[in-house]
């Protein structure tokens, strides 16, 4: 397939790109800047210059592809405010990517979050999470699922809190920033809250097979660890920088203190039965060893 991707770019862009590459698929990336151009071209990929913004860039980059992945999102937790505007952008974005496809058959694979269900492990079962600072998007998800009705092969890739490589990525990445910016490795609550987890390689395979295979308006979770303990994860932290582990409080962590408080356990059982997907690299506390002091 001809791909149309947003967000090719990023920790997990850029292995969804290589990972189409690599499977005899071609792609059409969205990027924003001369680096970002350079960066996909040197993967491999043709680029369309553009943001989320643009929707008469997104029609046209959907129009010329047989399928579309949606990865692109601002990352802008810095208030309350900012963070809305973000949401408000991709949703634009994502119904923008759909109403484009309807009527074709073509696949339009976007991207979630796995949902936090009080008192047990999620699952592909349950239903996407509306609520919190970014339930706009889980709303937005909700709403292109829908065009399963209206053809449109939909289908949505629930990740998990931390999606890292080499150390790097997630939530498990912003405990790290924030503990060389502080010189602690804290963590909220008691830390016994536990948090999903998947390497951005085996979450690259996801991707792959939900646009090849996903039947429409379907959900799918790119889960390896079903959920380590925040304690454990500020532990490796520390460890690898030098600094004290304690806890901190859940205002440390601004917009994102109540979801990082929270204990969201998830499975990928049905991800991997039906779609036949296995993941084979590190698990998140192992990778956390790639730190570098």
């Amino acid at each position: 397939m001809r791909v149309f991707v947003t967000g090719g770019t990023g920790l997990i862009g850029s292995t969804v790109v290589a990972e189409l590459l690599g499977n005899g698929h071609t792609v059409l990336a969205l990027v924003r800047s001369d680096a970002s151009a350079l960066a996909a071209e040197a993967a491999g990929a043709e680029t369309l210059r553009g943001t989320l913004a643009d929707l008469d860039v997104l029609r046209a980059g959907a129009a010329q592809a047989d399928g579309v992945i949606h990865l692109a999102f601002g990352n802008d937790f810095s208030s309350p405010e900012t963070l809305a505007k973000v949401v408000a952008e991709e949703s634009a974005a994502i119904a923008t990517l759909g109403e484009a496809l309807v009527d074709s058959g073509r696949p339009l694979v976007t991207v979630s979050g796995t949902p936090l269900v009080p008192g047990r492990v999620s699952t592909e079962a349950d239903p996407t999470s509306t609520d919190g600072p970014v339930g706009g998007r889980g709303r937005a998800v909700t709403a292109v699922l829908g065009l399963a009705s209206r053809g449109v092969r939909t289908s949505a890739v629930r990740l998990p809190r931390t999606v890292h490589n080499q150390g790097a990525g997630g939530f498990a990445g912003l405990l790290t920033n924030i503990a060389r910016q502080s010189g602690v490795s804290g963590y909220p609550g008691d830390g016994t809250q536990r948090w999903p987890a998947v390497h951005a390689l085996d979450a690259a395979v996801l991707f792959r097979l939900a646009l090849e295979r996903a039947e429409a308006g379907t959900v799918w979770h790119a889960v390896n660890d079903e959920g380590d303990k925040v304690h454990d994860i500020a532990t490796v932290i520390g460890r690898r920088l030098g600094l004290p582990v304690e806890p901190v409080p859940a205002e440390t962590y601004a917009t994102l203190g109540p979801i990082f408080s929270a204990d969201q356990p998830s499975s990928s059982t049905q991800t991997r039965e039906v779609l036949g997907w296995e993941p084979k690299h590190p698990r998140l506390l192992d990778d956390l060893e790639n730190i570098q002091p």
